[in-house]
């Protein structure tokens, strides 16, 4: 699963990297424990162009009556994605990449969970691939939140945990957001574990189970 995740570089790198055109915030500050619930920056397309903007991290389907189910839709099963009333619509036409610079897996050692940070060899930017949609509550608002797909662990993060986000390769961003592309068997197509040789990890401070707890320390290696 993906339940807490960093974004420490700045807001031009973020930029940069996924060609991003208009942009809901004009800074960003290094966040070191990103947790559920928070608004979390994310990357969707417009029919022309890419834009980057907060969203709430916990899926509210559009049908949904209470705003709570988003707490149990932080992920998305690869999987399931076709079958789910929650997700399906989605997958067809509201794809979102979910920029991050590394994530927290929790392993258990001598019965104790410990934490790591799982990040990409090259320490760049990458983006999970997401799913977003919009609600509205009951005082007519709109709230447009989040979730992010999770696949089969690859042979580096089977020694953490079974499961692991869907990191989108350089190539395939482009076309996760391409609107054009309304087939969800084709867009499944490109949610494939990471290549192992590309990951890195380290263990770090239990300090990162309190969400409560933000600062640079966290990512420090033990």
């Amino acid at each position: 699963m993906c339940g807490r995740f960093t974004l420490v570089v700045n807001l031009h790198n973020i930029q940069h990297h996924f060609q991003v055109n208009h942009a809901a915030i004009k800074e960003h500050e290094p966040d070191y424990n990103i947790a559920p619930s928070q608004n979390i920056l994310a990357i969707v397309n417009d029919g022309q162009f890419n834009r980057l903007g907060p969203l709430r991290w916990g899926l509210i389907p559009f049908w949904a009556k209470n705003e709570k189910i988003g707490y149990k839709m932080i992920n998305a099963r690869k999987e399931t994605l076709h079958e789910k009333s929650s997700f399906k619509h989605a997958l067809k036409k509201r794809r979102c990449i979910v920029p991050a610079d590394g994530f927290y897996e929790w392993k258990t050692e001598n019965g104790n969970k410990q934490p790591y940070r799982i990040y990409l060899k090259n320490e760049e930017v990458f983006g999970f691939a997401g799913l977003w949609e919009k609600w509205k509550n009951k005082k007519g608002e709109n709230v447009f939140s989040c979730t992010i797909i999770t696949t089969k662990a690859n042979d580096f993060m089977r020694d953490i945990h079974e499961r692991m986000p869907v990191i989108l390769t350089k190539s395939n961003e482009k076309e996760w957001l391409n609107p054009d592309n309304q087939d969800p068997y084709v867009a499944a197509q490109l949610l494939k574990p990471v290549d192992s040789s590309f990951m890195a990890a380290y263990k770090v401070s239990t300090e990162v189970n309190n969400p409560k707890n933000n600062y640079a320390g966290l990512v420090c290696p033990l």
